[in-house]
């Protein structure tokens, strides 16, 4: 089949790859336009844009998928499928009617589960034992169109979501790939959605990733191992932000009061609503990521200091 694959960030690269790499054409990409991105805030070509570019493939930049000339230009192409993995724009109407065979989104998580922009930070977060991917026909509805296929993979207890993110991605490829193939074939048949089971992942705020210390240990972990590496889980020190690496559980260890910090010789334990938990590595507003240990013996917390808001001494 002629395809015009859809997406942006890094995590879209695998698909890319794997859709260059089979039977199909991929005679163009749509991606986000260039953004600014570094030290400098110089603007720089979206991870799929620079792969394509290299494939020496017609790279699209629309500011909205619903501009005349993009619409006109991919008529022109005239794709059979448009394969989408995290485009970040909503597609119009004018747009999805192109295709003879359609958009098929690659989506991280096991629909109707988190159907949204941030399903693996939610699943982290939520503490879900099994997730995976689907490929499904979209819709003008929020990722409710039928589904053609799915993977499965364990969330480990150590995953961020970034670790689970970069893992679907290689086995999402491989689905999607086998997608286009059943479609090519006319073997493939997609199942709508059951009604049962839905639940929302919208994206995760910065706010969202603050730490709240009166939480139980379990929910802190999932909360910071959710919001790693982005947006960042965070707490407050002395009134400025402090950003957390994933955290160890240290499971009957209750002496100290939520937020409260103790700092030994070779850890930095932190009380929470029902155990305490140890930091492994935080990064200081303005400074590169450290050992929580190192931190600790330049800032020098005061007995019972705590992290939080008041970021007072009790």
């Amino acid at each position: 089949m002629r395809l015009v694959f859809a997406g942006t960030p890094e995590v879209a690269v695998p698909s890319l790859e794997a859709l260059i790499a089979s039977r199909h054409e991929v005679v163009a990409v749509v991606t986000r336009p260039d953004a600014p991105s570094g030290r400098g805030r110089k603007l720089r070509p979206s991870p799929v844009a620079e792969r394509a570019a290299d494939a020496g493939i017609e790279v699209l930049r629309p500011e909205r998928p619903r501009d005349p000339e993009f619409l006109a230009r991919l008529r022109e192409i005239a794709p059979d499928c448009c394969p989408v993995v995290a485009y970040g724009a909503l597609l119009p109407k004018a747009a999805l009617d192109i295709p003879v065979r359609g958009w098929v989104n690659l989506h991280f998580s096991l629909l109707p589960a988190w159907r949204g922009a941030a399903p693996v930070q939610h699943a982290v977060m939520a503490g879900d034992d099994v997730t995976g991917a689907c490929t499904f026909l979209i819709e003008e509805g929020l990722d409710s169109g039928p589904v053609f296929g799915c993977v499965t993979d364990d969330v480990r207890p150590s995953d961020t979501s970034g670790d689970l993110l970069e893992r679907l991605s290689r086995s999402g490829a491989r689905l999607l790939v086998a997608t286009m193939d059943g479609l090519d074939d006319g073997t493939l048949v997609a199942v709508p959605q059951p009604g049962d089971g839905v639940s929302l992942a919208p994206k995760v705020m910065v706010e969202d990733a603050r730490v709240e210390w009166a939480a139980p240990a379990m929910r802190v972990d999932r909360v910071v191992r959710g919001c790693t590496p982005a947006p960042g889980a965070w707490t407050l020190f002395r009134g400025e932000r402090l950003k957390l690496a994933p955290v160890r559980l240290r499971a009957g260890d209750t002496a100290l009061a939520p937020g409260e910090i103790a700092v030994e010789r070779k850890a930095v334990r932190v009380g929470t609503g029902s155990h305490a938990i140890e930091l492994t590595e935080v990064q200081p507003q303005g400074k590169r990521l450290m050992a929580a240990v190192d931190w600790a013996r330049g800032v020098r917390p005061e007995a019972g200091e705590r992290f939080g808001e008041a970021a007072a001494t009790t």
